[in-house]
């Protein structure tokens, strides 16, 4: 499954797929639309956590809740999700607002991640459980053993582990500059500790460039 045609051909119900398509910005100026997708996405979430908890639990016999977790959380969060969304292409088959759209909505993470689990609700209401195991083993379980091959924790959650080990303060992640339209900007942004740059990092949202600043702090230090 690596694009929104061939994902469409697993809906009978056409209109289940429209409205896990469907932003809720839409129906500001559509409103004879027949709902949002936040419903889907509320249940998409919970099979998500579900069926990846179950693979981990089976596969990761030997290993503590603390592992367990991490891992879920490198193959559930909003940017491994959003990536997969890309690779569907669901930001082009989005129902958007005009203002949501000019804004980037087609490429903003944390939207095209919450469309990833309306479809999984949707796909689940479709074709129940079985169709909707594949459809994650074949996107997301698929990627446990690149996973487990890098540290689990993102590179703010170990460089805060870090400083609070040494009795440091926390970091500080400062917006150093910002160039682009409001729907295509760059982010330059700097890891402060105790008024020290430890790193810089650029991204196309803020939270990419904090996590590439604190990668490359934590490259300074270890």
């Amino acid at each position: 499954m690596d694009n929104i045609d061939k994902l469409k051909t697993l809906f009978t119900n056409q209109t289940l797929l429209t409205l896990a398509l469907t932003h809720k910005s839409w129906i500001n100026e559509h409103p004879e639309a027949k709902g949002t997708n936040e419903r889907l996405e509320f249940l998409g979430d919970a099979i998500l956590e579900f069926i990846i908890s179950e693979e981990l639990y089976e596969r990761f016999p030997d290993k503590e809740e603390g592992y367990l977790t991490a891992l879920r959380a490198n193959l559930v969060n909003t940017v491994n999700l959003a990536a997969l969304a890309q690779k569907l292409n669901l930001g082009e088959a989005l129902l958007l607002s005009k203002g949501e759209e000019d804004g980037g909505g087609r490429q903003n993470q944390s939207l095209l991640a919450d469309t990833v689990e309306a479809i999984i609700g949707a796909l689940y209401l479709e074709k129940g459980f079985r169709v909707v195991h594949d459809f994650i083993r074949e996107n997301l379980i698929v990627e446990i053993p690149e996973k487990v091959s890098k540290p689990l924790k993102d590179p703010k959650s170990r460089l805060q582990e870090y400083v609070q080990a040494k009795g440091l303060a926390t970091p500080k992640y400062i917006v150093s500059s910002e160039s682009g339209p409001d729907h295509n900007k760059d982010f330059i942004i700097e890891v402060k500790v105790e008024d020290k740059v430890l790193g810089k990092g650029l991204g196309k949202s803020k939270n990419t460039a904090e996590q590439k600043a604190a990668e490359e702090a934590l490259k300074g230090i270890l």
